[in-house]
């Protein structure tokens, strides 16, 4: 039986989820919760070269289908090696990005058959699900504008503007679809208030 929560991170490029996933992780530490934070695509050795494969430009062009199948199979190997096991031992898992993102991602931006993910999903998690979703929201001109300021675009953050409108609207949708399980943080406030939103999320 799992033991600890899960809540992953979610939103489109530029809307301060890596700042907030450590500003968060501090304040549960504080609270004494003994807390992994991980990311995906990426959480071990293996997915971290997937992620690399993902994000990293490259003159052969990934399919739609090569880019979900990679995305699922360092899933697997995410959930196998660090979240599940980090659930079994009581922790709080937080996840930079989950299976949202890529029904976001692969669905919303590159319309993948939603069937496709379906399938995948149940194959590879078998019904599991993140306890808590906080999805960080924020008109795409601005979180682009931020991406931009960051430096070297990747892979997805070349995609452009009608692209991360599809992702923000396909989040915004998985959002109302998502029975409780999400908790909108307005991104364009400042750092601190964005904070605030994220640790009064966590607050039953």
């Amino acid at each position: 039986m799992k033991k600890g929560f899960f809540i992953t991170f979610e939103g489109g490029e530029g809307t301060g989820k890596s700042t907030q996933i450590e500003r968060v992780r501090s304040g549960l530490v504080a609270r004494g919760i003994e807390v992994v934070v991980t990311r995906e695509p990426g959480g071990t050795d293996i997915a971290e070269h997937i992620r690399q494969l993902l994000l990293t430009p490259n003159k052969e062009e990934l399919t739609m289908m090569t880019e979900l199948l990679l995305m699922f199979a360092a899933r697997a190997q995410h959930l196998e090696h660090v979240i599940r096991p980090a659930l079994r031992a009581g922790k709080w898992v937080l996840c930079d990005r989950f299976t949202d993102a890529t029904y976001a991602y692969q669905h919303g931006g590159r319309n993948a058959d939603l069937v496709w993910i379906q399938s995948l999903e149940q194959m590879v998690q078998d019904g599991f699900k993140p306890d808590l979703t906080l999805l960080f929201d924020a008109p795409v001109s601005l979180s682009m504008e931020r991406a931009i300021k960051r430096g070297k675009l990747d892979r997805f953050e070349q995609e452009g503007i009608d692209f991360m409108e599809r992702v923000r609207e396909t989040y915004l949708a998985l959002a109302k679809q998502g029975q409780g399980r999400f908790r909108i943080i307005d991104a364009s406030a400042t750092v601190d208030q964005v904070t605030l939103a994220a640790m009064d999320a966590l607050t039953p």
